[in-house]
């Protein structure tokens, strides 16, 4: 991904943070001449035997995911491969009447994490419900209301079997952090402003972001 510099992670909790809380990963993978690349959503995890900790740079990280076995991609991965995992946070657009000057262009503001790295595919099915149950945990802790999994323990375990779980070792990341960076502070401010005045979540969350700028 290229992110010009005034796009840098701010700080080395900015990736982190964006991954956690946007855990839909697009996963892309080569595929052959016929197929073209393979691209496939999925909810990805920091590995529970991390403690929730996150490398600076997120440089060998260790990731969980899951996919469907019956999807085509699952069969063409490879473990010799790079994959891509990219994770999209906060973006919205910018119109040129918030500037309050001319000329001016508009543009788009947004965040985006783009994660390289090689995999591991889980053969056993108490490894694989073991990725399963620490992404529930996960992900109920973080946006769900703590639901009990217990009772429906014997369901996953029916379904385990159409469940495709890896192990994602992370070589490289990069963040792009597009905030309008490139304007003067107080045209920035505006694009704030205007953003935290509306309804949709993501423009006020875009704002937020801006907001913790240097």
């Amino acid at each position: 991904m290229f992110v010009p510099s005034p796009y840098r992670e701010p700080d080395g909790t900015w990736m982190a943070d964006l991954v956690r809380g946007n855990p839909l990963a697009l996963m892309v993978s080569n595929g052959s001449a016929d197929t073209g690349p393979y691209a496939t959503h999925l909810p990805v995890i920091a590995a529970p035997q991390t403690g929730g900790a996150w490398p600076h740079g997120l440089d060998g990280a260790t990731l969980l995911g899951h996919m469907n076995r019956a999807n085509p991609h699952w069969k063409a991965l490879s473990e010799t491969d790079i994959s891509l995992l990219t994770f999209t946070g906060p973006h919205a657009y910018v119109s040129p009447t918030v500037y309050g000057t001319t000329p001016a262009a508009p543009t788009w503001d947004f965040t985006s994490v783009h994660v390289r790295g090689t995999l591991e595919k889980i053969d056993t099915e108490e490894e694989t419900l073991d990725v399963v149950r620490a992404t529930v945990r996960c992900f109920e802790k973080e946006f769900g209301a703590d639901w009990d999994m217990t009772e429906s323990l014997p369901y996953f375990r029916k379904i385990l079997p159409a469940v495709g779980a890896f192990r994602f070792t992370v070589t490289g990341a990069e963040g792009m952090f597009k905030l309008s960076q490139e304007q003067a502070p107080e045209i920035r401010d505006r694009v704030k402003a205007s953003f935290s005045g509306r309804e949709c979540t993501r423009h006020r969350a875009t704002a937020e972001l801006m907001s913790r700028l240097p």
